[in-house]
C-alpha cells in the first residue's frame, strides 16, 4: 500500500457459498503451478514481487475435497478479479458458470489490456459457461448473495455482500486489501483507477456503517479475527 514497507504474509482467501439453489465459490485462489513453478505460471516480474508459500493440498480442489464437496459439482463461480490470486483455481472447478462484470472481462480478453493489467488468459478463458454483469447482481434471486461493482482496482472488479444470520458480510477482494486501506485510504501502489477505487471504498464504508462486517481481501490481522475451522458459517 501507498507508504508501506517491508513484508508482510498474505492470506489468499477464496469462498465458498451454499444457498438452497446452488453452490458459488467466490474467488478461487492460485493456480496449482504456483505450488513448484511460479515464474513459469505468473511471469518473473511477479514471481520477484512475492515469495509463495503454496503447498500441494492448499489448491481450491483440494480444499473443497476436505470438507467432502466435489469440484466437479460447484455450480457457479464468482471472480472479483482477474488477478492470478483470485482467478487462478478456475480450471480445478471444471463444470461452473463464471460470474464476472462484463467490464473485467472484456479488459481480460483484449491482448493488450490483459498484459497491461497482469491478467492471463490460461488462468479465465477456460470455456467455462459465462454469465456477464453490468453492475449489481442478485446472484440466487433473492437478496442473499448479491454481486457489487466496486470498480478501480481492475477495471470490473466486483465483491459480494451475503445476507447471513448474524448480518450482512461483504466480501470486499482487492477493493479493500487491508483494514488500513478502508480507515486510511491508502491505496494500493498499482490500480487501474484511484478515484474509482476511493469511490468504492466509500461504498464499503457506507455499507459498514449500516451494519455490514467488511472481509479484508489479504489482511492477516483481520483473519486472526475469523474462525479457523475448515469451513464455518459466520
Amino acid at each position: 500500500m501507498e507508504g508501506g514497507e517491508g513484508m508482510v504474509r498474505l492470506p489468499i482467501p477464496a469462498y465458498l457459498i451454499e444457498h438452497p439453489k446452488g453452490t458459488a465459490l467466490f474467488d478461487t485462489g492460485m493456480h496449482p503451478d504456483c505450488q513448484h513453478d511460479p515464474a513459469g505460471r505468473v511471469g518473473a516480474r511477479t514471481a520477484a514481487l512475492f515469495e509463495f508459500d503454496f503447498h500441494p493440498g492448499e489448491e481450491v480442489g483440494a480444499r473443497l475435497e476436505a470438507i467432502d464437496r466435489d469440484p466437479a459439482k460447484i455450480d457457479l463461480v464468482i471472480n472479483s478479479h482477474f488477478h492470478f490470486d483470485h482467478v487462478g483455481g478456475n480450471a480445478l472447478i471444471p463444470n461452473a458458470t463464471m460470474l464476472v462484470q462484463r467490464r473485467e472481462w472484456d479488459a481480460g480478453m483484449d491482448p493488450d489490456s490483459a498484459a497491461k493489467r497482469g491478467f492471463d488468459p490460461r488462468d479465465y478463458d477456460l470455456g467455462h459457461k459465462l454469465r456477464l454483469l453490468d453492475g449489481e447482481h442478485d446472484v440466487f434471486g433473492d437478496g442473499s448473495v448479491m454481486c457489487l461493482p466496486t470498480y478501480g482496482h481492475t477495471p470490473g472488479h466486483q465483491s459480494l455482500k451475503l445476507r447471513m444470520p448474524g448480518g450482512d458480510i461483504v466480501l470486499a477482494a482487492d477493493s479493500c486489501y487491508f483494514c488500513r486501506t478502508l480507515r486510511e485510504r491508502r491505496l494500493p501502489r498499482f490500480a487501474f483507477d484511484h478515484e474509482a477505487m476511493l469511490a468504492s471504498l466509500d461504498r464499503l464504508e457506507a455499507l459498514e456503517a449500516g451494519g455490514a462486517r467488511i472481509f479484508f481481501g489479504h489482511d492477516p490481522e483481520f483473519w486472526q479475527t475469523v474462525p479457523q475451522a475448515p469451513h464455518a458459517i459466520v
